[in-house]
């Protein structure tokens, strides 16, 4: 198939391409080779549960069998992963021209929004000063936009390590540009201002006492920021929470955790920090000559949603543990001690860390038993997989194993070991 496209690919690169195109050199192709990619390996999972495709000559053993799927679905989930990273380097390639043209319409959209409110007020300077300090914005955001335009544009400081857009760097991002862009409305009014006093009432405008409250906010918010980056980073690395890396970032990342879950406590301070925000435009809307100033009720709000989002990031995930180890039994069988080559259930939380439920990260877990390492098989069910799980895990027993009292070690996906579980396995 990867030889097929390439031949198509060469066959293509003297022509336009179209949105049909399959190349790898171009945004449309890798969109379309990852889309075919995930068709086909659900296609071939969906087939392997209904027992079809397997060879005849492991069907007539279960644990064979189950290693062949197991094996073939690892290395197509691989192709899967490997388009995956190539359509999310192009759409980060292609990301800084929608940033671009989204910040340049919010500009149009100011000039528009002025001009209609100028009928019957007239134009006045603080307009114009709006005006330039919107392009000039919106300038470094697209000179920005275009010397990180392989990470994303103007939205590459605010993409996290793990390449999620980060809650706390958007939210503080955001307050940042709102107000450099009410100190540069200030600016163009104290440029175009005549008299003293009206300089002097500009200058008044930049007094603390006036924007305290969305001074102090703006620090929070930052700090919060920083030390999340902080609280995350040792977290990790101290394998008390299990991070795994996304293919590209998406809006929704502000909104949810890894897996996609709506998530309160970035729900909540997203909401409240755009409610603020909104407030403190309307205030610099109505009085341009000074700092909009937030009242201390509204900042208050918004330091306990901080706080909340803060305690939320220090409270979830958790390192997997192994509860018990049990020999796995199927119907008829005898109950007996575990012995080499039987299945052993590892029962316990945490083993499928959050957002690596594909299976390109679920063929990364691996189970020790004593010195030998054991990758985990993958066995499919229609729609997703029966092993591993969250919570449950089968593996065999390997040959190499001496028989003794051996320890049991799970290794999931994030890089993150367990507690180690001693059992006792017989000749």
């Amino acid at each position: 198939m990867a030889v097929q496209e390439a031949g198509q690919g060469g066959a293509d690169a003297g022509r336009p391409h179209e949105g049909g195109c399959t190349c790898g050199d171009c945004p449309h192709g890798a969109r379309e080779g990852h889309r075919r990619a995930v068709a086909a390996f659900l296609l071939k999972r969906d087939e392997y549960a209904a027992g079809q495709g397997v060879p005849a000559a492991v069907a007539y053993s279960a644990s064979a069998s189950r290693q062949w799927v197991s094996e073939e679905l690892t290395q197509a989930a691989e192709a899967v992963a490997e388009r995956g990273r190539a359509e999310g380097a192009a759409w980060l390639e292609r990301l800084w021209r929608r940033t671009a043209v989204v910040v340049w319409a919010g500009v149009v959209l100011l000039l528009l929004g002025q001009a209609l409110t100028a009928v019957g007020a007239g134009w006045t300077a603080a307009r114009t000063a709006g005006l330039l300090a919107a392009v000039v914005v919106a300038g470094a955001l697209t000179a920005a936009s275009w010397f990180h335009r392989a990470r994303g544009g103007a939205l590459a400081p605010v993409i996290g390590e793990d390449n999620r857009l980060s809650t706390s760097r958007a939210v503080a991002a955001a307050w940042v540009l709102f107000l450099a862009f009410a100190v540069l409305v200030l600016v163009g009014q104290l440029a175009g201002a005549s008299g003293g006093r009206e300089r002097d009432a500009l200058i008044d405008g930049l007094e603390l006492a006036r924007g305290a409250g969305v001074v102090t906010v703006l620090a929070v918010v930052s700090g919060i920021a920083v030390l999340v980056r902080r609280v995350v980073g040792l977290r990790v690395q101290g394998q008390r929470l299990q991070k795994v890396r996304a293919h590209r970032p998406g809006a929704a990342d502000l909104l949810t955790d890894d897996a996609g879950r709506g998530s309160f406590a970035d729900i909540q301070y997203v909401v409240i920090s755009a409610v603020a925000l909104v407030f403190a435009a309307v205030r610099l809307a109505r009085r341009p000559e000074q700092l909009p100033d937030l009242p201390w009720g509204l900042a208050v709000v918004v330091l306990v949603s901080a706080a909340t989002y803060l305690a939320g990031k220090y409270a979830e995930g958790g390192r997997p543990v192994i509860l018990s180890v049990v020999r796995a039994r199927e119907a008829g069988d005898l109950d007996a001690p575990i012995r080499t080559g039987d299945d052993i259930e590892i029962r316990g939380a945490g083993f499928v860390p959050v957002g690596a439920q594909g299976a390109d990260r679920l063929s990364r877990m691996v189970v020790r038993v004593g010195p030998v390492n054991v990758h985990v098989p993958l066995v499919p069910v229609r729609g997703g997989f029966d092993n591993p799980t969250d919570a449950l895990l089968t593996v065999p027993v390997p040959a190499e194993v001496e028989p003794g009292r051996v320890e049991v070690q799970v290794v999931t996906a994030a890089g993150v070991e367990t507690n180690r579980y001693a059992i006792d396995v017989t000749e």
